[in-house]
């Protein structure tokens, strides 16, 4: 197995894998799909994501150590949606799967499934995002989010955690009601958030960190001194690794500990990502330009255990906001 040095994951993605049948360990020839037997195979799919150019090649040292710790042949498959990942976890076809925080949320009350694990971001880092609230760089008329009354907001989605939902809930208990105080704007995306808060679209955009801290300024699409931070937001959820109930538990401990085993750096060292290594980011300390793999469709440094405990402050955003997509899925 690869060890603690040998790989690493990555935050704010989606992973999927369909694995051997309820009973079946890896090396089974019975399949869990319910359109019939898959001789053992695990389909590792993904959800494309904003953060990543190449999600197959952001994948691919993951899959690599699932094969060599898991013995089934890997197959990676693209997924249109989280709603799509959900689906096919209901029917169980897919046996293992990474989606957002509040996906998972959705996904526990209709499938039989678990989390096993969440990545962190940085070795002395949380196993999770923090959303932000920006304004541009020349304006001093929001410093909080009690200033944000009358003004024009730019959110991401309606389903996204750190572009809307955390931040509806902060709005809320800051006295701030989005629905009557302010004028919404839905932008459907992190990095054309923060390109509408520039363009003078809105006064105040909600982003996840990654993209303020590292993914713009990194693609040149944001200068020091742009914008400026005036709230951050408690500690949300990273995107878990799923695992379906049905899976044998010496099944799901072997995915949790092949996991939780790797570190980005091993990945290079171990030749995952052969060809397409990259450097680590400022955030790594130590590791900071170390070479390393992109594992999934961020730069985290590994992942630690989760279980359904990690994933609470969801619903407490449920339950402030009593948003749509709380009970409809969006």
């Amino acid at each position: 197995m690869f060890r603690k040095s040998a790989l690493g994951v990555v935050a704010m993605g989606a992973v999927i894998a369909l694995l051997p049948a309820c009973g079946a360990g890896p090396g089974s020839t019975r399949g869990a799909a319910a359109d019939g037997d898959r001789s053992g195979e695990l389909v590792f799919a993904a959800i494309p994501s904003e953060q990543s150019d190449n999600l197959e090649a952001s994948f691919a040292p993951i899959i690599a150590a699932l094969r060599e710790d898991l013995g089934v042949p890997v197959r990676f498959q693209a997924v249109t949606s989280n709603a799509a990942v959900v689906e096919a976890q209901v029917a169980k076809r897919v046996d293992i799967a990474v989606y957002g925080a509040f996906s998972y949320y959705l996904a526990r009350s209709r499938a039989d499934v678990e989390p096993v694990a969440v990545p962190l971001a940085a070795p002395a880092g949380d196993p999770g995002a923090y959303a932000y609230g920006v304004t541009r760089g020349d304006d001093k008329s929001i410093a909080s989010l009690k200033d944000v009354a009358g003004k024009d907001v730019c959110f991401t989605d309606p389903g996204s955690t750190t572009g809307y939902l955390q931040p509806l809930a902060s709005l809320r208990e800051a006295g701030v009601d989005a629905d009557k105080d302010v004028k919404t704007v839905f932008t459907h995306g992190h990095d054309t958030a923060v390109a509408s808060l520039l363009a003078g679209d809105c006064d105040l955009a909600f982003v996840g960190d990654v993209f303020i801290d590292q993914l713009l300024p990194a693609r040149g699409l944001l200068k020091p001194g742009q914008v400026t931070k005036v709230w951050t937001s408690p500690l949300i959820p990273g995107p878990p690794i799923v695992v379906g109930t049905w899976l044998p538990q010496d099944v799901r401990d072997r995915i949790a500990k092949t996991v939780t085993g790797l570190t980005a750096t091993g990945a290079a060292s171990a030749g995952l990502c052969k060809g397409s290594e990259i450097k680590g980011p400022k955030n790594w300390g130590r590791h900071a330009d170390a070479t390393a793999c992109t594992l999934g469709t961020s730069t985290a440094w590994t992942f630690v255990k989760a279980d359904d405990a990690t994933y609470q402050p969801i619903a407490r955003i449920c339950e402030i906001t009593k948003a749509e997509v709380c009970t409809s899925g969006g």
